[in-house]
């Protein structure tokens, strides 16, 4: 599994609000055709939101929220199906909002029906009003394709992309999109494609002109941390040592560059350490390291699993099944801590 730490807000979702018809709705009440101001009709609020199973006295800034701000809060809160529901309220009366379908389809990757998910974000994809509404939406189905392991449809989602990137010459966001590929391809033991993409990303990311130094030392550190795990996913430690050495080389020339990547370190020498079957070395890295991370959260469960501490695995997957954003690492941690608490609860 792949742990560097690129940006995890990697999905744009544009956020524009939808406005309910006026006519009737599943329950046969009207609605107005905005929410918002003290004037809304709150008691159709209630009325919808105790249709959906919420509370009898919702809370009284609902009317001053749209249906998907409720939605992504639900989804926050792990309240999958309501949110869904939610949203096929939302596009029952608007059958092309972008945000809907999007939201609608990252609530479904986070239930494993990837299948359903993806007609949503091709939808999303379709309806695209522009090429970076469009890239935003091919952005989300590479990440469905990551929810369901699929290095190779991720990669292709992605280079779709990256073209509206190269199109506004956004360098950083470039190497960002290729490094998210990696990520993924990583993670799923795609290891040589992974590489190539990690390399790539790099690359685009150097092309910025008159590039700052603390850029160039992100991207250069980057690279060396992730050639640090590709050779101890390979086996190689020699080469994976080099490579944390020549990271801590960059990290130590540039203080600015230390101050935000600098905790990364021990994830990566947990990481060396799990693969090299060091698993109490392992955890005494990882425990330095951000703890509400799904992605450290997982390879502490492995550790502790191989260590034959169940307790401490299951704590540590339940912690990071329970994760609910629509990016690289989760697409990743969400589904592997999933599948590894049922094959500890069916050892039982």
């Amino acid at each position: 599994m792949q742990r560097i730490e690129p940006s995890k807000h990697y999905v744009s979702v544009s956020q524009d609000v939808v406005k309910m018809t006026e006519g009737r709705n599943r329950m046969g009440m009207g609605m107005s055709k905005t929410w918002g101001g003290g004037s809304v009709r709150f008691a159709m609020a209630a009325a919808l939101c105790i249709g959906l199973g919420y509370s009898q006295q919702p809370p009284a800034t609902l009317s001053r929220i749209t249906f998907l701000e409720q939605g992504q809060q639900l989804t926050r809160e792990g309240s999958l199906a309501q949110a869904l529901e939610l949203y096929q309220v939302v596009l029952k009366s608007q059958p092309s909002s972008l945000s809907a379908h999007t939201e609608a389809g990252t609530v479904l990757d986070l239930m494993g029906k990837g299948g359903a998910a993806r007609a949503h974000f091709q939808k999303a994809i379709d309806l695209a009003s522009g090429p970076k509404e469009k890239a935003a939406a091919e952005r989300a189905m590479a990440m469905s394709w990551a929810f369901s392991g699929n290095c190779e449809q991720t990669v292709k989602y992605e280079q779709r992309a990256l073209q509206f990137y190269i199109s506004t010459k956004d360098f950083y966001q470039q190497g960002e999109i290729a490094d998210e590929a990696a990520r993924v391809c990583i993670d799923n033991g795609e290891l040589d494609t992974a590489y190539q993409w990690y390399l790539t990303g790099r690359g685009l990311g150097l092309k910025q002109p008159d590039i700052p130094a603390v850029r160039k030392d992100f991207w250069d550190f980057r690279w060396e941390n992730a050639q640090a795990q590709v050779a101890a996913r390979k086996g190689n430690q020699t080469e994976a040592g080099k490579h944390v050495a020549a990271a801590k080389a960059i990290l130590a020339k540039d203080a600015g560059l230390a101050k935000t990547q600098g905790s990364t370190l021990p994830y990566l020498l947990g990481y060396l350490a799990f693969y090299r079957g060091d698993h109490e070395g392992a955890l005494t890295e990882l425990r330095k390291a951000d703890q509400k991370d799904a992605s450290i959260q997982c390879l502490m469960g492995e550790a502790y699993e191989g260590m034959g501490k169940r307790e401490k695995a299951v704590e540590q997957y339940t912690k990071a099944a329970a994760v609910t954003a629509h990016n690289a690492p989760e697409a990743f941690a969400r589904p592997f801590a999933t599948k590894k608490l049922a094959e500890l609860v069916k050892k039982d």
